[in-house]
């Protein structure tokens, strides 16, 4: 039983575009987590330096074109939960990442296993 040439050629065109589909959705995530890594490495290190000043420092928070003083402790804790949500974030990235790359791969899989049955007959 064999499938028709113009079957299997829609067939083959519709795994390559979900190919290409993953692997533009790959560079994007990508992109999106070193983003988010830079902005966790900003974070952290901003939290250090609040850390390290003396407890009755004014610290000064941009709020649009102005400045509010904020306490030490707030700022802390605001870095820290922000920290924290971004962490959350590239975490659920990744796991979207490996989807993808799976499906990717699994694309390419499926497009040479067509090519090599199709070489049999």
């Amino acid at each position: 039983m064999s499938i028709p040439n113009e079957a299997l050629q829609k067939l083959v065109q519709e795994i390559e575009a979900q190919a290409i589909q993953a692997q533009r959705e790959i560079n994007v995530v990508k992109t999106a987590v070193s983003g988010k890594q830079r902005d966790v490495r900003l974070l952290e290190l901003t939290h250090s330096e609040v850390k390290s000043l003396p407890t009755n420092t004014k610290v000064y928070e941009g709020v649009g074109k102005m400045f509010v003083s904020n306490p030490t402790d707030a700022v802390e804790k605001r870095l820290s939960a922000e920290t924290a949500e971004l962490k959350s974030d590239i975490s659920n990235l990744n796991k979207k990442l490996h989807y993808l790359e799976t499906t990717h791969k699994n694309s390419r899989e499926h497009i040479d296993q067509i090519f090599r049955s199709g070489e049999r007959s």
